[in-house]
C-alpha cells in the first residue's frame, strides 16, 4: 500500500498523497501541514483509516494523523518525536530518513511548531489547537 503512494508522492512531487478508505488517492501540493488542516476542517472523519506519504513528518502532524485516525504513515523525513507517537498508537511508519527534529524553512534550527509542541504529551490538545484553533 504504501508503496504505490511513495512512488505517487516522488513522481508527481506532491507535499501529501492520501489514500482514502474508499480507495480513492489525492494528491496535495501545499506548504506544511495546511493541506492535513484543510482535510480535516472539511470532514474530520475523511482521514479514519486512510493512507498517507509526505515529504516531512514531525511530531506536530504526527499528533494530528493519528487523532485522525490514519493507519499508516510514510515520510521521506520523519522526527525523532513522531515514533513515540505513532508506536504507542499502533500506527504503521515507514520513513526514508530520521532526523532529531523538523527544521525551519530557512534551515537554521528547529520548526517553530516542532519546537513549540516538543514537550507536549497530549496529542488530543495539539490536534485541537492546530485544526480547530482551540486552546
Amino acid at each position: 500500500m504504501l508503496e504505490e503512494l511513495k512512488e505517487r508522492l516522488h513522481q508527481r512531487k506532491a507535499s501529501l498523497i492520501v489514500k482514502f478508505t474508499n480507495g480513492e488517492i489525492k494528491e496535495y501540493y501545499q506548504n506544511r501541514i495546511e493541506d492535513i488542516k484543510e482535510i480535516l476542517q472539511n470532514d474530520k472523519q475523511s482521514l479514519k483509516g486512510a493512507s498517507i506519504a509526505d515529504k516531512v513528518i514531525g511530531k506536530v502532524v504526527s499528533s494530528i494523523l493519528t487523532v485522525a485516525g490514519v493507519k499508516e504513515i510514510y515520510a521521506d523525513v520523519m522526527s525523532k518525536y513522531t515514533i513515540p507517537i505513532l508506536e504507542k498508537n499502533g500506527i504503521k511508519y515507514e520513513y526514508k530518513s530520521l532526523v532529531e527534529y523538523v527544521q525551519n524553512n530557512d534551515k537554521t534550527g528547529m520548526c517553530p511548531m516542532e519546537n513549540k509542541y516538543k514537550q507536549e504529551n497530549d496529542i488530543h490538545k495539539i490536534y485541537k489547537e492546530m485544526v480547530e484553533g482551540r486552546i
